[in-house]
């Protein structure tokens, strides 16, 4: 969050009750943050903690860093344009997708510069591990990115080898970018866990960002945030994979564009600009989908046509479990 060497500053003063983690009777953690809700018209209309609080938004700036590869000559099919956008479980598809975005450029996974990981998905980690593999870049769930970010550069006239370097073309685009649909100039770089530059920006911008995405195949359908919208909701499954929550609720709400990110960070917007973006302050990924549902609730976001109410409910709460069985559950805290 906000200055390293100042524990006690403005980000974990100001935080916010996000969810409660109830045994039994009693509340036995809290996890604090900091949460805005946008209404269509930018405006908030749900605030918790400080949402003006600088913040790293991890891997839920991957629309973003689509949009500036489309806006730069990135053209795929709608399946491997979400796959550009994804954090994905390392399924057979999403591999594939990933090496399918890579012969287009003429490169094979030799090319990727991303960090050697084994699948994100419990059941692809398995499989992959009895197929007698270990870690490596095409399976991270970055993978698709990279290879979207080396279709780019090739398309561009760029140069591949040092496509992560922060001054590179291709870099310094998806930094304008990403001040452009935040509202924030970005003033603090660093290195995400792929090896991709990371630009800070406020929980509120991250909220405006995908406000603008979500809302462009309407109000601005040719654009390159159309573009990626249009992806993203039509194949969920390519940007997370498996019951995750942000396929579940792309497949249940018509239109939704959702991004989970790492150290608590999620964010979705809708096709009339309204939007949530969050900072789970200890970093958990236990209270992410009952937080963002409640959001969303907030916003009226599953009072329209053609949502999944049943998928919706079974993001509500997470089991806390004794014995094997439900004794709790982890909610919301608003």
């Amino acid at each position: 969050m906000t200055r390293a060497d100042s524990p006690n500053d403005v980000s974990t003063l100001t935080a916010a009750p996000l969810a409660h983690v109830v045994r039994g009777e009693l509340v036995e953690s809290v996890h604090l943050g900091h949460l805005v809700a946008l209404g269509a018209d930018g405006e908030p209309v749900l605030e918790l903690g400080d949402p003006g609080v600088t913040m790293w938004p991890r891997s839920s700036v991957k629309p973003f860093q689509a949009v500036a590869m489309v806006r730069h000559g990135l053209d795929l099919p709608d399946r491997l344009m979400a796959l550009a956008a994804a954090s994905h479980n390392g399924e057979p598809d999403h591999v594939a997708g990933a090496l399918a975005i890579l012969a287009c450029a003429g490169l094979d996974e030799g090319a990727l510069r991303n960090t050697p990981d084994l699948p994100w998905g419990s059941t692809a980690m398995r499989d992959w591990l009895a197929a007698g593999q270990g870690p490596e870049r095409i399976s991270q769930n970055c993978s698709g990115k990279h290879a979207a970010m080396l279709l780019t550069c090739v398309t561009a006239g760029w140069d591949t080898e040092t496509y992560l370097q922060p001054d590179h073309p291709l870099q310094r685009a998806i930094r304008e970018t990403v001040g452009e649909l935040t509202g924030v100039p970005v003033t603090t770089e660093t290195v995400d866990g792929c090896g991709a530059p990371l630009f800070a920006t406020t929980v509120t911008g991250l909220a405006r960002g995908f406000a603008r995405v979500a809302a462009a195949p309407t109000s601005d359908p040719e654009s390159a945030e159309a573009r990626v919208a249009r992806a993203m909701a039509a194949h969920p499954d390519m940007v997370a994979g498996g019951q995750r929550p942000t396929t579940t609720l792309m497949r249940a709400v018509p239109g939704l564009v959702a991004k989970d990110g790492a150290d608590g960070i999620f964010a979705a917007g809708l096709p009339d600009g309204r939007a949530v973006a969050f900072k789970v302050l200890d970093g958990g990924e236990r209270p992410l989908a009952p937080v963002l549902v409640t959001a969303l609730d907030a916003l009226g976001a599953f009072d329209g046509d053609g949502v999944d109410h049943e998928a919706v409910a079974s993001l509500r709460e997470r089991d806390v479990l004794g014995a094997g069985r439900p004794v709790g559950a982890i909610r919301a805290a608003f």
